[in-house]
C-alpha cells in the first residue's frame, strides 16, 4: 500500500514535500538490491512524509534509471509514485520483501523528523516487485517511532 493510500484509509490528508529528485551514479549496495550491475544510475527519490504539517516519515526510493528516468520530473509531491508507475510506465506492484528494525536517528534524519539525534525510530528497508517478479524499487524510510505501529498477522 502506497503512503498516500495509507493515509487516505486513516482518514488522514496525505501530505509529501519532495527533498531530491535526481539520477545518480555509484550506488553499488543499491544496485545490488535491485539485481542490478554496480555502475548502474539509478532515480533517487527523498521525500518527506507529514500528517497535520508534522513530519510522520523520512522515505528514500531508488528505481533504474534507464527505465524510469521521466520520475526526476515527475509532481511526486503531490502524486502516488505507485500510481505514477502504474498509470505512466504499465507496472503493477505485487509484493515486497522487507527488514524492519529500530534505529538511532542521526544528522539528517533526525533534523527532518524533528526528533533529538538518537532518538528511536523505526527502519523500513524493501525491495518492492512488480507483477512480473522483477525488482522495481528499493526503498528506505525511517518513521517517528511513536507514530507507527507494526501489526502481524501470523498463520499456522
Amino acid at each position: 500500500m502506497s503512503y498516500t493510500e495509507h493515509m487516505s484509509s486513516r482518514g488522514l490528508t496525505p501530505q509529501t514535500r519532495v527533498l531530491v529528485s535526481k539520477i545518480v551514479e555509484h550506488e553499488s549496495e543499491i544496485a545490488a538490491r535491485l539485481g542490478l550491475p554496480n555502475t548502474t544510475s539509478v532515480v533517487k527519490i527523498e521525500r518527506l512524509r507529514l500528517t497535520a504539517e508534522d513530519p510522520f516519515a523520512l522515505e528514500t526510493c531508488y528505481l533504474p534509471a534507464s527505465e524510469f528516468s521521466g520520475l526526476v520530473s515527475a509532481p511526486l509531491g503531490r502524486v502516488s509514485l505507485f500510481a505514477t508507475l502504474e498509470r505512466d510506465y504499465g507496472i503493477e506492484l505485487a509484493y515486497a520483501d522487507e527488514e524492519v528494525d529500530a534505529t538511532a536517528a542521526e544528522g539528517h534524519v533526525a533534523e527532518l523528523l524533528g526528533v533529538p539525534r538518537g532518538a528511536p525510530v523505526l527502519r523500513i528497508r524493501q525491495v518492492i516487485y512488480s507483477t512480473k517478479g522483477k525488482a522495481t524499487i528499493y526503498g528506505v524510510g525511517f518513521y517517528r517511532s511513536e507514530r507507527h505501529q507494526l501489526f502481524i498477522r501470523r498463520f499456522r
